[in-house]
């Protein structure tokens, strides 16, 4: 059981009390980053962990940087990878801040190898670099071959272990007064909570759990969104959800899944249907190397004119596949496939949230004092669709400008205090009959007729006292997909991850971003 540490620790109104400079709630790589930087600046900082288990973790394929000249492959070039991310954005990236983080990228790897990050070599010095979809070049770096994100989390949390991180806490409500915040509502094992402080980070990760399938751990129920629109914090395009082309499929239909890393296809695998026919030929010029919204759809498509519950990736022309890609290997066999021998079955799965709480590239929001980095926040970097190996990038170069802008907000505003809440009531259906509807008609196709009855449903949504961590997550489920379906529903054309049946065509006139209306609280 984790108890409020002494510093400002106290009974107030039934809650139990702790002051902070700063509060960071995740412990991902935006969250460990940010809550880094916001310590080395020498104030007081507490880290919120739900579950310590984070989508980080799971990141296999690596991070998209453009390396110095002298270091450089292939021609490669900041404005080349600039070109690439808009390109998979589908004109709603903000060119300004693609331009900043990408910019920002060396920069920020090299702390994270600072910190004692190791990345795969090809030669002694020399990164092993690797393509994936929608790049034009090799600028992927990557470590343990597909294991990238468990060295990137396994760096941070050495690094962090001088953090204040509190585990099993669950931030229920971004306390504030006068357009300011003044703190956080938190449920931890000895009941509600409060943190007293100026300045709040969410760093929360996705939404993948609004799916049945999905390749987000369990804590990724969008907690960050849903804290953000209960404190009238915007949040935009969060109807770009990108569903990873190739999830392994073994039967299962629910939880997380593994994912079959882009680099796969990078490195030479293919995507076949049954009869052994290409996917995505004359689909896309960039073939199985497409943007992901593209490859998903093609396949999406495919499935629906066989029937068939999934189509195949085939890796077996990869020399030396088990060094390469041993994650993979690993979740392969765990299923019954072995990739060296036989074609993988895979489909899409619910995967990462383009849009979010809306931000600038320090992590500012509209509330003053409350910061976003990471997967919750929409940036403006990934616009329609993110170009892959781009989230651990934004998630370093984010996390510590938000950390560093945190702390200059804090030392401005000076202590604050809150006053939580007598009970906290939301809006919530159960996850599985969410999740159920949310599946079918706002899944990788949607259209209007499916989105309205999706909006009905959430509409029956009845009000429920928060007094656990389940209550919390139907809750800020159901806002985020409410939020979702209002999206969907408004945006009338198709554009990157986001697929109208009733509406194929692009829309020039909808190269906006969106803020929908009617989210719940």
């Amino acid at each position: 059981m984790t108890r409020p540490a002494a510093c400002g620790a106290g009974r107030w109104a039934g809650h139990w009390q702790q002051r902070a400079d700063v509060v960071v709630i995740g412990t991902g790589v935006a969250g460990l980053v940010a809550a880094l930087a916001a310590q080395r600046a020498g104030r007081k900082v507490v880290v919120l962990s739900k579950t310590g288990d984070t989508a980080t973790f799971y990141a296999q394929g690596g991070i998209a940087v453009v390396l110095p000249d002298a270091l450089r492959e292939d021609g490669d070039s900041i404005e080349a990878h600039i070109a690439d991310t808009l390109a998979a954005g589908a004109g709603l990236c903000d060119p300004d801040a693609v331009r900043s983080i990408v910019a920002d990228g060396y920069r920020a790897v090299a702390e994270l190898v600072e910190h004692g990050a190791q990345f795969d070599e090809s030669t002694p010095g020399t990164w092993s670099l690797t393509r994936e979809g929608g790049h034009s070049r090799r600028r992927i770096i990557h470590a343990g071959g597909d294991a990238t994100g468990a060295e990137v989390q396994r760096t941070l949390n050495v690094a962090a272990a001088t953090l204040d991180v509190r585990p099993n806490h669950v931030a229920v409500e971004i306390l504030h007064d006068a357009g300011a915040v003044t703190g956080v509502l938190v449920l931890n094992d000895d009941g509600f909570g409060v943190v007293h402080a100026p300045s709040v980070i969410l760093a929360t990760g996705g939404l993948g759990h609004l799916y049945s399938a999905t390749t987000n751990p369990d804590g990724s129920t969008a907690d960050g969104v849903a804290l953000a629109i209960w404190a009238g914090v915007p949040v935009s395009d969060i109807e770009f959800i990108q569903f990873h082309p190739t999830m392994l499929f073994d039967g299962h239909n629910a939880g997380r899944r593994p994912l079959i890393t882009e680099a796969v296809r990078g490195e030479g695998a293919i995507l076949v249907d049954s009869q052994g026919c290409s996917v995505t030929e004359g689909v896309h010029p960039m073939g199985d190397l497409a943007p992901r919204d593209v490859v998903a759809a093609a396949i999406n498509a495919r499935m629906e004119q066989t029937g068939a519950p999934c189509v195949f990736l085939d890796a077996r022309r990869i020399d030396n596949f088990e060094k390469r890609f041993p994650t993979v290997t690993a979740a392969c066999r765990a299923a019954g496939i072995d990739p060296t021998l036989e074609a993988i079955p895979v489909l899409p799965g619910a995967h990462y949230s383009c849009g979010g709480v809306a931000t600038d590239v320090h992590g500012r929001t509209e509330l003053a004092g409350l910061f976003a980095a990471g997967e919750v926040a929409r940036t403006g970097m990934h616009g329609a669709n993110r170009l892959a190996s781009n989230s651990l990038l934004e998630g370093l170069v984010i996390g510590g400008r938000a950390g560093k802008a945190a702390v200059a907000y804090a030392l401005a505003a000076g202590p604050v205090t809150a006053r939580p809440p007598e009970a906290v009531v939301r809006r919530a259906l159960p996850r599985a009959d969410l999740q159920r509807a949310m599946t079918k008609n706002a899944g990788v196709v949607r259209d209007a007729d499916g989105l309205r009855i999706l909006a009905k449903e959430l509409d029956t949504a009845p009000p429920r006292v928060i007094g656990s961590r389940a209550d919390f997550e139907d809750a800020a489920l159901t806002t985020a997909a409410v939020a979702v379906a209002a999206g969907a529903l408004a945006r009338t054309e198709s554009r990157g991850c986001h697929h109208r049946r009733d509406h194929p065509g692009t829309d020039p006139v909808e190269a906006r971003a969106l803020v929908p209306a009617g989210a719940c609280c």
